[in-house]
């Protein structure tokens, strides 16, 4: 391995780990109530709502809670990490600020979509199997954001690279 890769390993891992830590300090606060409680339950609740009114979901606190299922939304369940694995691997990527704010700003959207998705699945899965909600939970789903993510920063990188080759950048 050449030293430039080794070097940008332990760039991301050294971004990931200090994006962790300085969101690890706001565990309790109005930043933790503002991720998870406004910006993943809420919107989440106004998802399900909308598919299946019937549900009568509301948003109390970190939670989704209907007359049928009550679904906890804790720190870490609203997509925080997937964003700092993405964000980390655009920084340390070889390409322009302005693509790397476009890939972020991008990316924030595309990664909190994904988790909307995957909170939405969970809270039907727990209402109506709630074995099927832990194998979503534990195994599938994570891996699908994970993958799917992955799949946006080649997406996102191969359009850097056109765009640096003379071509314009799609978003």
């Amino acid at each position: 391995m050449a030293l430039r890769e080794l070097k940008s390993i332990v760039a991301f891992l050294l971004i990931f780990a200090g994006l962790q830590w300085l969101y690890g300090l706001g565990r309790g606060t109005a930043v933790e109530r503002l991720l998870i409680d406004m910006l993943t339950v809420r919107p989440s609740v106004a998802l399900i709502n909308l598919i299946t009114p019937g549900e009568n979901v509301r948003a109390v606190g970190h939670s989704l809670v209907s007359p049928h299922a009550r679904l906890n939304v804790l720190n870490g369940c609203e997509g925080i990490e997937t964003f700092f694995l993405l964000l980390a691997a655009i920084l340390i990527h070889r390409t322009s600020w302005r693509h790397k704010l476009s890939g972020a700003v991008l990316g924030v959207v595309f990664v909190h979509g994904l988790n909307q998705a995957r909170i939405v699945t969970l809270f039907y899965a727990f209402r109506y199997d709630k074995s099927l909600f832990s194998l979503l939970h534990g195994y599938m789903l994570p891996v699908v954001l994970i993958l799917l993510t992955s799949l946006f920063f080649l997406a996102w990188a191969v359009a850097c690279k056109k765009a640096a080759n003379g071509s314009t950048l799609h978003a």
